[in-house]
């Protein structure tokens, strides 16, 4: 049998990062960003109030108290995106808003709070430092800096700088988009009542929402019948919004198993035992004109599942061209005696915990079967048992892949 990394190794050597685009900000949005971004102006452009208040000389109201406030006239309003241009002349404040600019020969700003809100005089109760509230031109970034490089992937806060440096648009690399496909005449849509030896399709809901989790873009075919002529012109019918098509059921050695008998003489697509468990049953391989890679994965949930975490994970974050392309591994410490077969990568699901300052494993009740859904979801990792590992004693540290941050 093939070991696993020896088939991820085949997939990581096929599967490239897509070619960059030009998109604006908000389609750019969860992308990677395939350049560096240079500010082009300082940020702020201009001294700017950071309060509503009053612009001041601090020499003027250095001595300013509750018990012997100074009071100055009020030569001008100064509201935010003012065009209209002041001088404070020593004696003279000007009424301004947060985020309007300072006036020239204004150094600090005195809080609307620590006044008595005048319009035509104010008193001043409380002196500001040196520079207090005042926003200083290029205090956040200055022309010409990197503010982000190649690589980041673009969120929220991403996006609102690349606007506040003036850039409508940017050069990433796309989202991946991935057509997850399920393939099985005994399976039902989610919410629909199944018949005798029907089953509610779980693989496609829940693979859809593990390549989104990834950063890619997923269109969820309908369910394919094990009939090889609608297989066939599924596939065919998809490569055209396609980067990466995942199709579940269908790979073992059975007499429908149709993924297998259609891909067997399409495309490059190869099937082969993996020396796993579970996700023994894989093919992958390219299909159609632009060489669009496959990914065939067994049928049973969890093997779907970890199938998809193991391999289908990484490439869809290599063709995001993001690092890191892997789930972060720990080692933790074993609550429980384990058997493995030698020579096969055991997949066990598990709680991961912290426990007086150290990582704690709990394999998931029920075993290895891979038809358990609902011990599937309570689980917050893998753990991994090596394929040179027949035992794991109680208390051993085991490594441990972590599925989400869930330690309590």
């Amino acid at each position: 049998m093939k070991t696993v990394d020896a088939h991820l190794a085949d997939i990581l050597d096929l599967v490239e990062p897509l070619p960059p685009l030009d998109l604006q900000l908000l389609e750019a949005h969860g992308c990677v960003l395939a350049e560096d971004v240079a500010a082009p102006t300082d940020l702020p452009a201009w001294d700017n109030s950071g309060m509503d208040g009053y612009a001041v000389r601090r020499a003027d109201v250095a001595t300013a108290s509750a018990e012997h406030p100074v009071r100055l006239p009020v030569v001008g309003d100064v509201p935010a995106g003012s065009q209209v241009s002041y001088r404070v002349q020593p004696g003279q404040c000007v009424r301004i808003m947060t985020g309007a600019p300072v006036p020239e020969g204004a150094d600090s700003v005195v809080p609307v709070e620590w006044t008595d809100r005048g319009t035509e005089t104010v008193e001043v109760r409380q002196a500001p430092a040196a520079g207090q509230h005042v926003r200083l031109r290029g205090g956040d970034v200055r022309a010409g800096d990197v503010v982000l490089t190649a690589g980041t992937r673009l969120g929220p806060a991403h996006v609102a700088l690349l606007a506040a440096v003036g850039r409508s648009r940017a050069l990433v690399r796309p989202r991946p988009r991935v057509v997850m496909v399920s393939t099985g005449s005994e399976l039902v849509e989610a919410g629909a009542v199944p018949g005798h030896g029907q089953i509610p399709d779980a693989n496609g809901p829940g693979l859809t929402a593990a390549a989104r989790e990834a950063g890619a873009v997923v269109f969820r075919v309908g369910i394919v019948p094990d009939d090889p002529r609608v297989l066939l012109d599924t596939i065919e019918d998809q490569l055209v919004r396609a980067d990466l098509v995942v199709t579940t059921g269908g790979v073992s050695a059975g007499a429908y198993d149709v993924v297998k008998e259609v891909l067997s003489r399409l495309g490059t697509v190869e099937f082969g035992p993996v020396a796993m468990q579970p996700g023994k049953p894989q093919g992958f391989g390219t299909v159609g004109p632009d060489a669009t890679p496959i990914f065939t994965l067994p049928g049973n949930p969890v093997s779907a599942f970890v199938s998809f975490e193991v391999f289908v994970r990484p490439a869809i974050r290599r063709m995001l061209g993001v690092e890191p392309l892997h789930r972060p591994m720990v080692s933790a410490e074993c609550t429980e005696a384990l058997d493995s077969r030698a020579g096969v990568r055991q997949f066990l699901r598990g709680s991961l915990t912290e426990r007086d300052g150290r990582l704690v494993v709990e394999p998931s009740p029920g075993g290895p079967g891979s038809h358990l859904v609902a011990s599937l979801a309570k689980a917050n990792c893998l753990l991994v048992v090596g394929e040179d590992v027949t035992h794991v004693a109680a208390g051993e540290q085991v490594p441990v892949m972590v599925l989400e941050r869930r330690t309590s």
